[in-house]
């Protein structure tokens, strides 16, 4: 194995004295810890120091790797402009990163760069490694909107390149905690926040990378974390391989959460292969489901896996109960995978002969027509989670008042144009938000005047 470390640590701009002046004495504690870590790498001396960062180019849907021979950056925008870098990349290991993406099928390589300055994220840990160890070059990596389970995939084959070019390396895994530790704090309190830091703190002090997938997305959201998917890269990388962790410190004076940890790879262990144990335990609950399903569920899935597998629509079933074959309704079939919306497609009124023709038809397009994800492919089909909204006749409402974001859904309208959110959805909790993101995909501007309907579903899981 030739990643001989990695380093979980954050990148507060004030804890380089010139940016912080004075004010880093508040997190002296994290400073000592960054100060090991920096010894650290300069006992190690890699020939390349991989840093992924929230914080250098970043797309919804693509791993942004850093091209060229190297990049400069300074804390100019922080007011020191005199803390300066100029490093150089190592180009053949981003190289053979990129190739071996492209050869694999996955969203990863150096297209797309936008701003080659470096980033605080990635300047802040060179700041420390510099003062002991000028060695190494370096390779910068952005993350993505993909889910975790890609952070981690992405993980693995830098591990596979690292190998395949016998590079030296040590990870610096660039993320703070949670931005929602403290009320006096710049982003406020959240309960989440504490939630937060408590929980990653263990896992990464345990080396638990496995429970790294299991975070919920909302949660983190909620906490405002920062680093998680950089965690889960490094943790990635570590995939099967035995691990002496150590955490060195956390601190959340700010309100921000500052967490530092050392990971040494210690030989191959059988049972460490985490994404493998995830995604087994994934399709396992997910069968589960599907066997517990009830008509409505079952009705859409079959529609789903047909539909992807030879892009036909299954005729209606003769043996569904009789209010599916008669009622006409409008109907909505979300499609969720890794706890995430991988599509969803429907109807507020029924423009279908009946329940279950408005079923079959809303499932194929939620997999395949949704603008917003890409066609769902024949090998997700054992991870997914479906649901079937049957929606009640929506009534006009005179006032926001007349909602509930757990009871009602809600339909946006402005001339032509509409947009419409289904009730009891995670992360949404206030009857604002709720018309906020029904008016955002009706393209339904703040001052402009729309009306608002309201309508309740019954949910089929």
């Amino acid at each position: 194995m030739s990643v001989i470390a990695a380093f979980m640590v954050p990148h507060p701009p004030m804890i380089v004295p010139a940016v912080g002046r004075g004010s880093e004495a508040q997190v002296t504690e994290t400073t000592g810890a960054y100060e090991e870590v920096a010894a650290e790498v300069a006992r190690l001396r890699p020939e390349t120091i991989i840093i992924t960062s929230p914080h250098s180019v970043m797309y919804a849907d693509y791993f942004h790797i850093s091209p060229g021979s190297g990049a400069k950056g300074s804390f100019r925008s922080f007011g020191a402009p005199e803390v300066k870098f100029s490093e150089s990349y190592d180009r053949e290991l981003v190289s053979c990163i990129s190739k071996m993406a492209e050869r694999e099928g996955f969203a990863a390589g150096t297209l797309g760069e936008r701003d080659p300055a470096l980033d605080h994220g990635t300047m802040v840990p060179l700041w420390f490694i510099r003062q002991k160890y000028s060695g190494g070059k370096i390779v910068r990596i952005g993350l993505s909107g993909l889910p975790l389970t890609d952070h981690y995939r992405f993980g693995q084959m830098i591990a596979r390149a690292v190998q395949e070019t016998g590079r030296q390396v040590v990870i610096i895994a660039s993320g703070d905690l949670s931005h929602k530790l403290q009320t006096y704090g710049p982003y406020g309190f959240a309960p989440e926040g504490p939630e937060y830091d408590k929980r990653i703190m263990d896992v990464c002090g345990r080396a638990a990378f496995g429970e790294l997938l299991d975070f919920d997305e909302t949660f983190c959201d909620k906490a405002a974390e920062c680093g998680h998917r950089s965690f889960t890269v490094m943790a990635g990388v570590l995939d099967g391989i035995a691990v002496k962790a150590t955490a060195l410190s956390h601190q959340d004076v700010t309100g921000v959460g500052y967490g530092i940890c050392t990971f040494y790879p210690e030989g191959s262990d059988e049972s460490r292969y985490f994404l493998k144990e995830h995604q087994e335990r994934i399709e396992r609950e997910c069968r589960e489901k599907a066997e517990n399903s009830d008509v409505y569920v079952r009705l859409a899935r079959k529609a789903v896996e047909d539909w992807v597998r030879s892009r036909r629509h299954i005729p209606v079933p003769d043996d569904l109960p009789e209010e599916m074959l008669r009622e006409r309704a409008g109907a909505f079939v979300s499609i969720h995978r890794n706890g995430r919306l991988r599509g969803c497609i429907g109807t507020i009124t029924g423009v279908q002969d009946c329940v279950a023709e408005e079923i079959i038809q809303n499932a194929a397009s939620a997999s395949t027509e949704d603008p917003r994800f890409s066609p769902i492919t024949e090998d997700e089909l054992s991870t997914l989670e479906i649901t079937v909204d049957v929606l009640e006749e929506p009534e006009d409402i005179a006032s926001p008042e007349e909602l509930d974001v757990k009871q009602y859904g809600v339909i946006v309208t402005c001339g032509m144009r509409r947009g419409l959110l289904l009730p009891n959805l995670d992360g949404v909790d206030r009857v604002e938000d709720q018309i906020r993101i029904a008016r955002q995909k009706g393209g339904i501007g703040e001052n402009e005047n729309y009306s608002l309907k309201r309508f309740k579903v019954v949910r089929h899981y």
